[in-house]
């Protein structure tokens, strides 16, 4: 069975980057799901003089063995002005110390949204021109627009935008296939 990891790049505990992945990871089948919360991987800032005089965190080495055995990622980024939020490029900071393709060339669904009108469409656009030189194959992007207007009682309450995700999810797992 294929093994899929989701990431909600963030470390709210009330994150709807988080509620998007499970409602995404409910539309996986015939898939073995690896969700990851990021506040279990507690890190120090990344610096090159930490790790002179520390090394690698032992977080960072399990993180990085744990997407080893990945056939594909989805992540859903959450977007602090404009940009990644810390806690999320920490982790690839630290995860690309290791690896410097830290997707490890494997099918990646990309997705973001934000209680704004354009669904973290800034941090979606940056993800995509970047991370296939940390090694994504983007098979898709999608993003989910006003959060708290679209999405109701765990799901996607807009057709066009729920058949939109159905239809990047399913030629996702015809990739990963």
């Amino acid at each position: 069975m294929k093994k899929i990891i989701t990431i909600a790049g963030s470390n709210s505990q009330k994150s709807i980057n988080a509620s998007l992945i499970t409602y995404t990871n409910n539309l996986l089948e015939n898939v073995d799901i690896v969700s990851i919360d990021l506040n279990d991987y507690v890190l120090p800032i990344y610096g090159a003089d930490f790790e002179a005089e520390n090394g690698i965190p032992t977080a960072v080495k399990r993180l990085d063995e744990l997407f080893n055995t990945a056939d594909g990622f989805i992540v859903s980024l959450a977007e602090h002005n404009g940009s990644y939020a810390a806690v999320f490029k920490n982790t690839i900071d630290w995860l690309s110390r290791v690896n410097t393709k830290i997707w490890r060339e494997k099918p990646m669904l990309l997705m973001a949204t934000s209680p704004g009108g354009r669904g973290g469409a800034t941090v979606l656009q940056s993800a995509s021109a970047y991370f296939p030189f940390m090694g994504a194959n983007i098979t898709d992007t999608f993003s989910l627009p006003s959060f708290h207007n679209n999405f109701k009682n765990g799901e996607i309450n807009d057709e066009y935008l729920k058949e939109d995700i159905h239809s990047k999810v399913n030629k996702f797992q015809i990739i990963i296939n």
